[in-house]
């Protein structure tokens, strides 16, 4: 279950948005593995595989990243665009989970390449068909 295909990446702040998640995504896919960072500095670290993500056995690259937009320390738009900086993280599908249903984050999230934008809360439905699109 460690390799990369079985893993996916879910940066949320709030617990109870992850407990849903983790809920939703156990429904929708029980066989992927997530790991959750909780604030944009965490998931930055864990992509560039430093500190307690050193291990890429235990902490693999994921296949997608399912990507808050309000984090603290540095938020979901300038996670994405240095995830989008970086050719040896090009592979990984990005979907933006958010609570704001702006506009202007839905355009600047395309634009930064973000495959999909879904308003919270994710329904098991909603991620097995946008989970079908990546693996």
């Amino acid at each position: 279950m460690t390799s990369q295909k079985h893993c996916l990446l879910l940066v949320e702040d709030n617990q109870d948005d992850v407990f849903l998640m983790k809920r939703a995504m156990s429904k929708a896919n029980p066989d992927l593995r997530m790991h959750v960072a909780s604030d944009g500095q965490e998931a930055l670290d864990y992509l560039a595989g430093v500190g307690n993500y050193a291990d890429r056995a235990s902490c693999p690259l994921p296949q997608c990243i399912f990507l808050d937009l309000k984090l603290p320390f540095v938020h979901g738009f300038e996670v994405l665009e240095w995830i989008r900086n970086r050719p040896s993280l090009a592979h990984i599908t990005v979907f933006v989970l958010t609570s704001s249903p702006e506009d202007r984050d839905l355009q600047r999230a395309k634009e930064l390449g973000a495959k999909a934008y879904l308003v919270k809360p994710p329904t098991p439905q909603m991620l097995l068909q946008v989970l079908e699109s990546v693996l």
